[in-house]
């Protein structure tokens, strides 16, 4: 009776180990950061740039990172296709016409999940 209730002890161990693994592997996701100046010039080619993470990982293989930008007021929006620059950072290069507040949406897919943070930004 003993032998098996250890046994019986052992497996559910093992059962409650494998399923703490799987809770943590469920837990990462796709994580996008916006790195970009509040203020920018106008008529002066800018970074706009982001840091994509995987849980504790840089995503260094985005299958797409495009940048969306666009006048508030206007429905003239813009995507400039990002590269990947290293640690996994992304850019794009991008020259604000005029002044005014602009919008600026990251869209970043990796992992089969799609990320797409936004920022608000004056140019000035």
């Amino acid at each position: 009776m003993k032998k098996w209730l250890l046994l019986f002890a052992f497996a559910l161990l093992v059962v409650a180990g494998c399923a703490n693994k799987a809770e943590e592997e469920e837990l990462a996701y796709l994580d996008v950061k916006m790195a970009i100046e509040e203020k920018l010039p106008v008529n002066q080619e800018v970074e706009l740039a982001c840091f994509a993470t995987y849980g504790d990982e840089k995503v260094t293989d985005a299958s797409e990172v495009k940048f969306e930008v666009w006048k508030h007021g206007e429905e003239d929006r813009q995507m400039i296709e990002g590269k990947h620059v290293g640690d996994g950072k992304y850019v794009a290069r991008y020259t604000f016409p005029t002044k005014g507040t602009y919008s600026v949406v990251a869209h970043v897919t990796a992992k089969n999940m799609h990320n797409m943070p936004k920022v608000d930004v004056v140019a000035e």
